[in-house]
């Protein structure tokens, strides 16, 4: 149990990566992306087709993550910016047919055959530290971590010391007061769409390293990385770490009790913990209630 504990802690790096994205354009731009689990797969995919030719895993990881960031400046730029306009439904509905575009995309150039990146890595996808009471510490596991704690201390760094992060700190408060201050409010959504994207698909390539992945595992991520956000407590992105070695350890524990339970335990402890925050928000029953009359149930 306490091996699953610690492998949980680990796996929870990889979930921080993947939902710090998430939660960052969420914060800055309002935005719920449905498409983030998919474009981590995308990225995953670039690195991948670029190691069948040759360049190794970590240099192919460069050019695909300015890549990435291009593509997330663009969309926000193009796209999202102008489906922004018609309310809340217009861009979930944007984001939706993104991910079915790019699944069925990844299928059309990759195939559906499951891929992976760590037959490309070397004796990083196996090796590990052994420590006392039988518990080993995989290297790969560990390095993820230790990237999930340079990436979210570089963007704290970022927000607090830059002007970029001063200025996204503004917008994520109130845009229009943000404009009015003369601070170009859709460059800076801009730019945080291009980090998000960039971090979705570091999170896709680290996947791709320690497992199997296909054209449609984008959903399951994004499901995974919303749960993590929530969890943490979405704008936070020292949250999103903590929300997710709280998902990977109740994964871990989960299997170690049963074949089934990696995912049950994490989906259980997450409607545990929503409905925990739900109950907090008002007065138990009453609560309740008023949701039951707001739908029309009661």
């Amino acid at each position: 149990m306490l091996d699953a504990v610690i492998q949980g802690i680990l796996l929870g790096g990889y979930y921080a990566i993947l939902a710090s994205g998430l939660s960052l354009l969420f914060g800055v731009a309002r935005l719920i992306n449905l498409a983030h689990g998919d474009l981590a797969i995308l990225g995953a995919y670039l690195v991948l087709a670029l190691v069948r030719r040759g360049i190794d895993p970590f240099l192919a990881c460069a050019p695909v993550l300015l890549i990435m960031a291009a593509l997330g400046w663009f969309m926000h730029k193009w796209l999202f910016v102008r489906t922004m306009r018609g309310g809340i439904l217009l861009p979930l509905l944007t984001t939706f047919g993104m991910s079915a575009a790019i699944q069925n995309g990844l299928q059309g150039v990759f195939g559906s055959d499951a891929a992976s990146l760590g037959n490309h890595i070397g004796d990083l996808s196996w090796e590990s530290f052994e420590l006392p009471f039988g518990i080993a510490i995989g290297k790969l596991p560990l390095l993820t971590f230790a990237t999930a704690i340079a990436v979210l201390g570089t963007l704290q760094l970022v927000l607090s010391r830059s002007r970029f992060g001063r200025a996204l700190r503004a917008t994520s408060q109130d845009a229009e007061a943000a404009r009015l201050s003369g601070i170009d409010a859709e460059k800076v959504q801009c730019g945080a769409a291009a980090i998000a994207v960039a971090l979705a698909g570091l999170a896709g390539v680290f996947l791709a390293m320690r497992a199997l992945i296909n054209p449609y595992s984008g959903p399951a991520e994004l499901i995974y990385a919303f749960e993590a956000v929530v969890i943490g407590g979405i704008g936070s992105l020292w949250g999103t770490l903590i929300g997710g070695i709280v998902l990977g350890i109740a994964q871990c524990v989960g299997a170690a009790l049963s074949p089934q339970g990696f995912q049950l335990a994490g989906h259980v402890v997450f409607l545990i913990w929503l409905g925990a925050k739900f109950y907090s928000a008002g007065s138990g029953a009453t609560t309740w209630r008023r949701l039951l009359l707001k739908w029309g149930w009661t």
